[in-house]
């Protein structure tokens, strides 16, 4: 196991991960316990950022990561490989506006275009590109619900759990467009040079997940 280096996420996905790593007898202790701590050597994990694990594992900095099939499709130019669907931190990336009458549909009819803010502009014009609408996204970093609340835009675009925080700010679910769960990624030159570790890891991590609950996001 200490020839691979795993790009590990934190945020949702941290402890799903920290908890599939543990099931494998990896010691996670020092990660749990160190939040400013980047780098374990001992145990081979990186922690970053779910939208950074693509970059590192591309480049070659980690073996393997896990992150989520979002991020996955949002940087699809990344030359990674997807090795499993890992089953936890199951959200949905969903498109919403105001409760009422839907504002986007009346901005088509009016205008032949909706605006629409997301924190994932590649998936969203993508989704509105299949269906067959013409919308200007609006990319935003921080709380997307914000924007249609203050009319800056008619819809948005982002990932929910359990849609809590939408209702809470008074928007429903208009349609959902994709579920993403983790996802175990690899190095493509990793994959060749150290093809039976990282097989075995990936062998032995999908039966952790058929055999043992793993936390949720």
């Amino acid at each position: 196991m200490s020839e691979l280096t795993i790009a590990v996420p934190r945020g949702a996905l941290f402890g799903g991960t920290l908890d599939l790593l543990d099931g494998l007898g990896i010691d996670t202790r020092e990660v749990r316990s160190n939040d400013r701590k980047l780098l374990f050597q001992d145990v081979g994990l990186i922690t970053m950022r779910p939208s950074d694990v693509p970059t590192y594992v591309e480049s070659g900095a980690a073996d393997l990561g896990i992150t989520g099939k979002d991020v996955l499709m949002e940087q699809n130019e990344r030359e990674v490989y997807e090795l499993a669907d890992l089953g936890f931190g199951e959200c949905r990336m969903i498109l919403a506006t105001v409760d009422g009458p839907d504002p986007a549909a009346e901005a088509l009819r009016r205008l032949g275009v909706m605006r629409v803010a997301t924190k994932y502009p590649r998936i969203a014009l993508r989704h509105f590109d299949a269906t067959g609408r013409q919308a200007e996204i609006v990319e935003v970093k921080g709380s997307v619900e914000l924007a249609p609340l203050t009319g800056m835009v008619e819809a948005i675009v982002d990932l929910t759990a359990t849609g809590t925080t939408l209702r809470e700010n008074g928007l429903v679910i208009r349609e959902e467009i994709m579920t993403s769960t983790a996802r175990l990624i690899a190095n493509p030159v990793a994959h060749k040079l150290k093809s039976a570790a990282i097989d075995e890891l990936a062998r032995r991590m999908r039966s952790v997940v058929a055999s043992t609950p793993v936390s949720p996001a």
